[in-house]
């Protein structure tokens, strides 16, 4: 009897077993939103962002189980997991902000200089009232470990606090772009890598139907909506296969509302 290959994991498409998880619900998409801006943020803007943010932590937690069972065969993920794939996937490098605060990435993001060539110290915890991604991170934990769950895997604490900083520094970087894209009437630069050879002239920045749709906004400015949203994660993403997946994603995540 022949056996059957092994089905190739299907990382990151818009499989059902993904798409049915909602760990990251619109109040706590609202609540980000409203540490960055008073703006009105549609329902529709809450479930995209919500949406982006699941496909951006699904594609870092999948990451992470693939390096774990590489080297330990193992399912109970550890910060180690985390810094493999991210060094395996430059478009999993999101919420930087986030790596000054946590030990896992204490010494990797290198040693910054002033402009008279003195060491700048870390920043220190802030003991401020006032919200912030990193002081609002442990409002993600429900849906950091749920989100695992449904991956089908476990992780130490530590990874859990990497998770839920990465995560509420990204949602809030989104919150940002997406103001400033409701703001300005549209989207005003494009995030779009193309890879060059040595030698080689850069291409111009080649647009498609959904960036250029982007391009230009409709609607009021007090309102943040869906496309604002799909904006700022063509800002936030690199151009690549993360940032389509979490657009074609929030699009279907948002299907069934307006996109105001």
């Amino acid at each position: 009897m022949t056996a059957q290959p092994a089905r190739p994991e299907r990382s990151g498409a818009a499989t059902a077993s993904v798409m049915d998880v909602c760990p990251f619900t619109p109040s706590l998409v609202k609540a980000v939103f409203s540490d960055v801006t008073a703006m009105h943020v549609s329902r529709s803007a809450a479930l995209a962002a919500a949406s982006v943010t699941r496909t951006v932590l699904t594609e870092i937690i999948d990451g992470a189980r693939r390096a774990g069972a590489e080297t330990e065969a193992r399912k109970k993920l550890s910060p180690r997991d985390l810094i493999s794939a991210i060094d395996r996937n430059v478009e999993l490098e999101v919420g930087s902000k986030w790596y000054d605060h946590s030990p896992t990435f204490k010494g990797l993001t290198g040693v910054l200089y002033d402009a008279e060539g003195v060491i700048v110290p870390a920043p220190r915890r802030s003991r401020s009232r006032r919200a912030s991604a990193v002081v609002g991170a442990h409002r993600f934990e429900a849906g950091v470990k749920k989100l695992l769950r449904s991956r089908g895997a476990t992780a130490v604490p530590a990874l859990v606090r990497d998770l839920d900083g990465i995560a509420s520094v990204f949602l809030t970087d989104l919150a940002r772009d997406a103001v400033r894209v409701a703001r300005e009437g549209g989207l005003k630069r494009f995030g779009t890598v193309a890879p060059v050879m040595p030698g080689e002239p850069v291409p111009p920045p080649l647009l498609n139907d959904s960036l250029r749709a982007l391009s230009t906004r409709s609607g009021d400015r007090r309102t943040i909506g869906r496309d604002d949203v799909l904006a700022a994660t063509t800002i936030q993403l690199f151009g690549g296969n993360l940032r389509q997946r979490a657009l074609t994603e929030a699009r279907e995540a948002t299907q069934h509302t307006s996109a105001g």
